[in-house]
């Protein structure tokens, strides 16, 4: 499907962090931006790859995942529409630190690290805009450690379901072993764990897709005693 430019830059000024930004410093980053399409499977970037610029989520679903050095990355998280990142390689000059790939066709904005370069130049101040998607990803991590902390391997999963859930009820794209890998659970305690909150009314799922109905009920389950 076609995303226009104009539903895209509404998208993003709407949700997450630019919607966060003052208007001026919002539309020098539209200015900046492409709005580029990705089929699933494919890989924007990977671990350890060469410096680039940042990527903000306009429809899809993009896999996060994560690796030691010189380890297999594995998916630790699923992006929302208008969430961003990529800021490291401008922050750092360092090499990518997570690998992100399209799990069904999505469309991204990028803001190359060129752009970000000389928004820089122009207004020193921006480092500190541009630093707060560093801050979202490091609370979102916290929130991965949290959710693996938990000694039940249903209630990991409850919790993995719940913050994946921005989506509302639209499927999910992720199947039953993707979701045993960010939960550290068996393929058969997320399928006895799937079926439970089926029952209970709270999501419906097929082999590679989820939907959310009620994610405060799966929040409530994962944070109960």
């Amino acid at each position: 499907m076609r995303m226009s430019r104009d539903i895209a830059d509404r998208i993003l000024t709407q949700n997450g962090w630019l919607s966060r930004q003052p208007r001026d410093f919002q539309l020098e980053v539209l200015s900046h931006s492409i709005l580029e399409r990705y089929e699933a499977k494919e890989t924007i970037y990977r671990f350890e790859g060469p410096l680039g610029g940042a990527y903000g989520l306009v429809s899809g679903t993009l896999s996060v995942n994560a690796s030691t050095p010189g380890g297999v990355p594995r998916i630790i998280h699923v992006g929302s529409a208008g969430s961003w990142t990529g800021e490291g390689c401008f922050l750092t000059r360092q090499p990518r630190r997570i690998e992100l790939r399209a799990l069904v066709e999505t469309w991204l904005m990028h803001l190359p690290l060129s752009a970000m370069d000389r928004m820089a130049e122009k207004d020193p101040t921006v480092i500190r805009n541009f630093a707060q998607i560093l801050v979202a990803s490091t609370d979102t991590l916290i929130r991965v450690v949290h959710d693996l902390q938990k000694p039940e391997a249903d209630k990991r999963i409850a919790s993995i379901l719940q913050r994946v859930a921005w989506s509302g009820p639209t499927p999910i794209s992720l199947s039953q072993t993707e979701l045993g890998v960010m939960a550290n659970a068996s393929r058969k305690q997320v399928n006895a764990a799937l079926r439970k909150f089926a029952e209970a009314g709270w999501l419906s799922h097929s082999y590679r897709s989820v939907s959310i109905i009620k994610p405060e009920e799966l929040l409530r389950y994962s944070e109960s005693d």
